[in-house]
């Protein structure tokens, strides 16, 4: 009971309120809540404390930001903050007011993410620089998931694309990048209706910022191949994924085409199953089927598990074309 009293005084406050029905829009930064409610950052700082030692929201540091959105539904605070948000009236003149200004700061934000693009010229897709058969991928990766998602882990989000992709059928879903400018252009994606349930934030995928389990389903897309550690990167998939869960990779299928390879300063010339079975056992993690979506690069998609190894004629191994 005491844990309900605490986070019920802490939505007890207008300011507090405001800021609770603003972060079920998406994350946003202590210096844009500033900008959208007209506050001091330092008092604003202190309503966002509280409530987050309240669990009625999630905060994540980055750098010199501190990003905020809400809990998981599954949880205590992120129940109780959807409970209560559903009983906020929708024309309420001060959140109208509220979503408009922070329209306004969600448009600035995606103008800075896309003039920083361009001069880093991170606007640039791998899969369309490789002519990749990009919406073949995404219908065979979307096929790989669950159709119903407890937790949802993108490692390697980019700009969140997959996120967005994903957002129908996932309870939370979290994308991690080591790449500010990609998950500033991540933000803007999914700062719209229906993506309050997504977040993204800075991450290692050698060092994931996460605890073991967190996760029904993981996914790396087009990422293997530029890690220089795999057995890092497969270990650290495998301690935040669920027993039972669901570890999904698409990559490329091993080719011989270096001047991919040097121009895009690959670490892997894509994967061979027999080379990646080995890698996957040594992580606690077996191969349960695998698919190819031929193109000028074959594009292989894994679903792997942490089940028992089934037997050899359960297998479902398509061989690369």
């Amino acid at each position: 009971m005491e844990n309900l009293l605490i986070a019920l005084r802490a939505v007890a406050e207008p300011t507090r309120l405001r800021l609770l029905a603003l972060a079920a829009g998406g994350q946003f930064c202590v210096m844009e809540f500033a900008e959208i409610l007209g506050q001091s950052q330092p008092r604003l700082s202190r309503h966002l404390r509280l409530m987050d030692e309240a669990g009625l929201l999630d905060r994540a540091r980055e750098g010199a930001n501190t990003w905020f959105t809400l809990p998981p539904a599954a949880s205590v605070g992120g129940g109780l903050a959807r409970v209560i948000l559903a009983r906020v009236p929708e024309d309420d003149a001060l959140l109208a007011a509220d979503r408009r200004q922070a329209a306004r700061v969600l448009a600035e934000r995606a103008r800075a993410a896309s003039e920083t693009f361009q001069r880093a010229g991170a606007d640039w897709d791998e899969m369309r620089a490789l002519s990749l058969p990009a919406e073949a991928v995404e219908q065979a990766l979307l096929a790989a998931l669950p159709t119903k998602i407890d937790h949802l882990l993108d490692i390697g989000t980019g700009t969140g694309a997959l996120l967005e992709q994903v957002a129908p059928r996932a309870a939370a879903a979290l994308g991690v990048d080591a790449s500010r400018t990609m998950l500033a252009l991540a933000r803007t994606r999914l700062a719209g209706p229906g993506f309050g349930h997504c977040a993204v934030r800075l991450g290692d995928m050698y060092r994931l910022p996460l605890p073991d389990g967190a996760f029904d389903v993981v996914v790396m897309q087009m990422v293997l191949h530029y890690a220089e550690d795999l057995d890092a990167v497969l270990a650290e998939a495998a301690r935040v994924l669920q027993p039972g869960g669901r570890l999904v990779i698409v990559d490329l299928a091993q080719h011989a085409d270096q001047d991919s390879f040097a121009r895009l300063a690959h670490r892997w010339a894509g994967f061979a199953d027999a080379a990646l079975i080995p890698l996957l056992a040594k992580a606690g993690l077996i191969l349960h089927r695998a698919e190819t979506v031929p193109g000028p690069l074959d594009v292989r998609i894994w679903s792997i598990g942490h089940a028992p190894l089934p037997l050899a004629h359960d297998l479902d191994l398509e061989a690369p074309s």
